[in-house]
């Protein structure tokens, strides 16, 4: 498959990698999500700007005739989201690595502050905050640098990629399992144990675009069942993987494990609305030893929902009443 690349490399290591896929996204949205890129104080030998067309019906290039200088551009065979970035990863130079949708937008002076971390402070990862809506913000609250393990041991953690900079260095053999829904709930967890300072900041540096048509948003049942099926498999990948690691890695890994269990029962009662589909998934979550939910001190929310699923009355409760309560991840 081709791959156009037009930036002009120097000497000087570049410092961000952007590695944005793509598979039929308006021609506006790409425009807008690369020029969002294309403004942030970066010049032209610190930046590389990689967009992955994941085989859409009509070649991404064709929309985006203002930045092909700026880009490279990779056009491959379908394979979801994970490959698209799986081969942004394997073409990426940059010290760090970001990764943006491309109907979504970084928001320029938020973006800003986290460049500047890291620039000044280096961290392995920082961490930031995404809206729905375009926002403006003048003050930041930044965290001291702590490690991932001690990140997910005592907090709950963003699931989507696209709200972290990351030093690619610490990726090593790391990468998205491609054909995959959820494939973010898998990699992210896993990056963050690799990191020995991550920086959090409540900086609003990502705009989020839900468009109607997308990938995660299919409504027909064979869309919500492979998503459900797909969602436990990397439930069960990070259980096994959890007896392999050492103690303080295993007892951060286990809390991200519970809270994705927790989603993933939710996501089986207000998605399917099917006692006898949420009863059999139980039980396999049960032969697993992923079910009933761990007794842990982890949030308010995680401690009712725990209570509820124990009981036949609490699952006829959820089921009645869930969507009407907020999630929590």
């Amino acid at each position: 498959m081709p791959t156009i690349q037009n930036t002009q490399q120097t000497d000087r290591q570049i410092l961000i990698s952007f590695i944005i896929p793509v598979y039929n996204v308006p021609a506006t949205m790409l425009n807008e999500c690369l020029k969002s890129i294309m403004a942030l104080s970066l010049r032209p030998y610190e930046r590389e700007i990689i967009v992955v067309d994941d085989g859409s019906t009509k070649p991404a290039i064709n929309g985006i005739d203002d930045f092909i200088d700026d880009i490279i551009y990779i056009r491959q065979k379908n394979g979801g989201l994970g490959s698209a970035r799986n081969r942004g990863l394997q073409n990426a130079s940059g010290r760090y690595i970001q990764f943006v949708d491309g109907d979504d937008a970084l928001s320029k002076t938020m973006y800003e502050h986290c460049l500047d971390i890291a620039r000044f402070q280096k961290p392995d990862i920082i961490t930031f905050e995404f809206s729905r809506k375009k926002t403006e913000q003048m003050t930041y609250n930044d965290q001291p640098a702590i490690s991932g393990k001690e990140l997910m041991r005592h907090h709950n953690i963003k699931a989507s990629a696209c709200c972290y900079l990351f030093k690619s260095s610490i990726l090593g053999k790391l990468r998205f399992t491609p054909c995959t829904y959820h494939e973010d709930e898998e990699f992210t967890p896993l990056l963050l144990l690799r990191a020995e300072t991550v920086v959090q900041t409540d900086a609003t540096a990502y705009f989020y675009r839900e468009r109607e048509y997308s990938i995660t948003t299919g409504k027909d049942v064979r869309s919500t069942i492979r998503r459900l099926t797909d969602f436990k498999a990397i439930i069960f990948r990070l259980y096994d993987l959890s007896d392999k690691i050492p103690g303080d890695e295993r007892i951060a890994l286990k809390r991200r494990i519970h809270q994705l269990t927790m989603d993933y029962i939710y996501k089986v009662i207000v998605e399917t609305r099917n006692r006898h589909y949420l009863d059999r998934q139980l039980g396999i979550l049960r032969k697993k030893g992923l079910f009933p939910l761990p007794d842990r001190d982890y949030t308010k929310k995680y401690k009712w929902f725990r209570r509820l699923t124990n009981s036949s009355i609490g699952l006829s409760v959820l089921m009645r009443f869930l969507p009407l309560m907020k999630r929590e991840r």
